[in-house]
């Protein structure tokens, strides 16, 4: 049966009588009119008319049995539209109460309260039965033509909501389909907004490397020259304080050949004022620890330039990792010397094809995190590396306070830092993490919270096909 077409009624009264009335008011029977529908047809050449129900009326003689019937219709997908309701029932519940359980079961339902008097003033019952809009009253004794007339329009008024209520769920549907569609949209549009900003980033920090790779590549070209020349006349005044001290040798010999007590004399107490024996020992250590120095900074010019080698152009090189992690940790030496012993456990590792400096900076945010999580007390820092089948590994590992399981998941993630607001930009590791990528490489970490982190990479030794 289609919902819009709904004809059922359900009349709930005690006494058989109204019962009977009903019937004969909703469903009248055809007999009476046969005769004179076949005479029609014979005189006017028709065709007899077919009587049909112009309603379907079940009966109930409780509220407990009407609210019996009420729930198998529903189960069989076969609902009333209307019911008509006695308020005064003795036995069981009153019109009321019945009404209540009704409506518990389908507030769809159209009602019709039967009375000739009643318990509760109108006004009582609305407000008890909060139903202003779906309830009337049919006084006793009724008149047929408004029985009639109440089921036609409450029916008319049932399919009617019912016509609405199916469009607006169409419209509820269609308004959650395009909801849907417009958070996928969102969503989808967040996310390329996401990476756009993430490649930005890493475009800015690529181009603040090659910058930075230039800039250190000219600045150690014009340290050489000052290291070259100091450290060349450290050499030669090494050399002159030698020939100097076989001077002194031999005017300290010639002293003896001196007649004057006096000229001796004052030979000695200006030798004592000079303290020219601490000179003796003390200049040519100076000398040595200067020299010592400059080998140093020229080894720092020469990490930082190896460090920073130009390859903005993105030729790739087949270089020694090893030798990049130990220019790496010249540079980052300071940082190191209070924080950590360093411990270096190296295998023999091929040259490996890549962009130098883009992976010198990878090991730099890695042994610097490392230092960093550390924290104050005295920590260690173990550095790995190894080679298998076509492809080697370098692993940084801490002694520090470890990462939760939760904050994990998102370090690789741009902006996002565990570090205090101005001492971190959350983009080392989302940098480091897409340099390795474009190397075709591996990145992974292992963390135990209050035992360390390792940070693992792996890098192809060949570039097949080297990544833009």
């Amino acid at each position: 049966m289609s919902e819009r077409s709904n004809r059922r009624i359900l009349l709930i009264d005690d006494t058989p009588s109204i019962h009977v009335d009903f019937r004969k008011i909703l469903m009248p029977t055809p007999a009476l009119t046969v005769e004179l529908d076949e005479m029609e047809a014979t005189l006017f050449g028709r065709e007899v008319k077919t009587a049909s129900a112009v309603f379907e009326l079940d009966s109930a003689y409780g509220g407990q049995e009407g609210l019996g019937k009420l729930k198998w219709a529903l189960q069989e997908h076969r609902p009333y539209a209307l019911a008509f309701v006695d308020m005064r029932m003795p036995e069981g519940w009153d019109g009321a109460q019945t009404i209540e359980y009704l409506w518990q079961q389908d507030p769809r339902l159209q009602v019709v309260v039967c009375t000739a008097y009643s318990d509760y003033s109108w006004d009582e019952l609305l407000d008890r039965l909060q139903a202003h809009d779906r309830l009337l009253i049919l006084k006793k004794p009724f008149d047929n033509i408004e029985v009639q007339q109440m089921a036609n329009t409450l029916l008319t008024k049932w399919e009617m909501t019912e016509r609405a209520s199916m469009q607006v769920d169409q419209l509820e549907q269609m308004v959650d389909r395009r909801t849907r569609q417009l958070t996928e949209t969102s969503v989808e549009l967040q996310r390329e907004i996401d990476e756009r900003k993430q490649l930005e980033s890493q475009l800015v920090q690529s181009e603040k490397l090659a910058s930075l790779g230039q800039l250190a590549a000219g600045v150690a070209h014009e340290i050489n020259n000052p290291i070259g020349f100091i450290s060349s006349n450290l050499g030669t005044l090494d050399g002159y304080f030698k020939q100097l001290q076989e001077m002194l040798d031999a005017y300290r010999d010639a002293e003896e050949a001196i007649g004057s007590s006096e000229l001796v004399e004052h030979l000695q107490q200006l030798r004592e004022r000079v303290e020219l024996e601490f000179l003796r020992d003390d200049i040519p250590l100076l000398i040595k620890e200067s020299k010592d120095g400059i080998n140093r900074v020229s080894q720092i010019v020469k990490d930082l330039k190896d460090f920073s080698r130009v390859d903005s152009n993105q030729e790739w090189q087949w270089v020694s990792l090893q030798q990049g992690i130990e220019s790496t940790l010249n540079i980052v030496a300071n940082e190191l010397k209070y924080k950590a012993d360093v411990i270096k456990e190296y295998q023999a590792l091929p040259d490996i094809e890549c962009l130098p400096s883009q992976i010198n900076q990878v090991f730099m945010n890695l042994i610097v995190n490392a230092s960093q999580a550390i924290g104050p007390e005295r920590g260690t820092l173990t550095l790995r590396t190894g080679h298998e089948a076509a492809k080697v590994w370098i692993e940084v590992q801490d002694t520090g306070a470890g990462i939760a399981p939760q904050t994990l998941q998102k370090i690789f993630d741009p902006f996002f830092t565990t570090k205090p607001v101005g001492q971190g930009t959350g983009l080392g590791l989302s940098l480091s993490y897409g340099i390795v990528k474009k190397h075709r490489g591996e990145i992974s970490v292992r963390s135990e919270v209050g035992a360390g982190t390792t940070f693992r990479v792996e890098l192809p030794i060949h570039q097949t096909k080297p990544a833009a």
